[in-house]
């Protein structure tokens, strides 16, 4: 079948909506979806900065959410007609995945980042028959199909908003599993949440929902804002007595922290602004040495890192959605929504900080 994506082929070029050729139906296991919407996440812009580790050219594409068009086969446990938001690939088999654990996946790398599937390699190519890199995420949803592996894909219920719900797969999924599930947050704990992006707030909503006292730190005016919309006390990041002004706000020092910036200075803060046995939870990638500051590890605290919000789609989506619809997760009022024409304005948006989460419409 022949249909609209965005495809990258350079990593200093623009995204170029073109006609791709998907040139099988679904195999054992899989699903087609039309999609409905796909959010921009900043994994999708950092392919730009991979220093030629991804193969171009490549449809990206990682928070969709569609209509499944053709099942293969009884055994995906999905059906033509069902509304899905797609998540990460994981094999379901390795140790990892048996314990509940699939974004620790032994092959979470090889099946996500350009990897693939073997049994599923080129068939997916453009227009004139070249060949384009493996499904990213499984998905590759920039796009008005994608072809997804059956466990990539979560039932959501008909009358939500399907179009809106692809960055429950990933964004919003990391920033509230790291307070739901890593941190187990709840009534009389406090969360600081450095970074008030989209993995940001979506933390803030979740530690709000789960009754907890949340404390933002960003450098932008307009995200403090939206973060205390939520219910978080904002602090600019550049404040100087930052980790003091923490510890006033949280009675001594927060419970739980949650840094999305990747700033070795800011991770510091975050790690003083700790009460003894905090937990300081990292989402965001590291690309240089991370020098940890004296004493910033003393009494207790400790520090991980968090893939995925610790979450397992299939339960999390449905718990994410549910306190959308109690009013208590409104993560709608982070999108604006781009034609998948605009795909380029919306990476401008998103890198200029004009928008917290695009999602495209194809």
């Amino acid at each position: 079948m022949r249909f609209d994506a965005a495809v990258l082929r350079s990593y200093e070029d623009p995204f170029a909506v073109e006609e791709v050729i998907l040139n099988a139906g679904p195999g054992e296991g899989e699903v087609l979806v039309r999609i409905a919407g796909c959010g921009m996440c900043r994994t999708d812009l950092a392919v730009r900065r991979s220093a030629g580790r991804s193969p171009l050219p490549a449809v990206l594409g990682h928070e969709g959410a569609g209509v499944v068009v053709e099942t293969g086969g009884a055994d995906t446990g999905l059906s033509a007609g069902d509304h899905v938001v797609l998540s990460f690939d994981s094999c379901g088999h390795c140790r990892s995945c048996l314990g509940a654990a699939p974004a620790y996946c032994d092959a979470f790398a090889a099946l996500n980042l350009f990897g693939g599937r073997a049994e599923n390699a080129a068939r997916f190519t453009d227009a004139a028959g070249g060949t384009l890199a493996p499904r990213w995420f499984g998905q590759s949803s920039f796009a008005a199909y994608a072809m997804v592996p059956a466990r990539n894909a979560v039932r959501v219920a008909p009358a939500l908003p399907l179009e809106l719900l692809g960055p429950l797969g990933c964004g919003f999924l990391t920033g509230a599993g790291a307070v739901l599930n890593s941190f187990g947050a709840g009534p009389g704990d406090t969360v600081a949440v450095f970074g008030a992006g989209a993995v940001g707030l979506a933390a803030v909503m979740a530690a709000t929902a789960a009754g907890a006292v949340a404390v933002a730190i960003d450098r932008h005016p307009e995200r403090l804002a939206l973060a205390e919309k939520f219910g978080a006390t904002g602090l600019h990041a550049a404040s100087g007595d930052l980790p003091d002004r923490i510890r006033r706000l949280t009675d001594g020092g927060a419970r739980y922290a949650l840094d999305t910036t990747g700033s070795a200075p800011l991770i510091n803060d975050a790690l003083r602004s700790l009460r003894p046995r905090g937990h300081l939870g990292l989402v965001a990638r590291l690309h240089t040495e991370l020098p940890l500051e004296t004493g910033t590890l003393d009494r207790g605290r400790r520090l991980s890192h968090i893939c995925e919000g610790d979450a397992v789609p299939a339960l999390m989506i449905p718990r994410l959605t549910g306190l959308w619809q109690a009013g208590r997760f409104p993560f709608d009022q982070l999108i604006r929504t781009y034609p998948l024409i605009d795909i380029n304005e919306a990476e401008a948006d998103c890198e200029a900080g004009r928008v917290v989460k695009p999602v495209l419409i194809p």
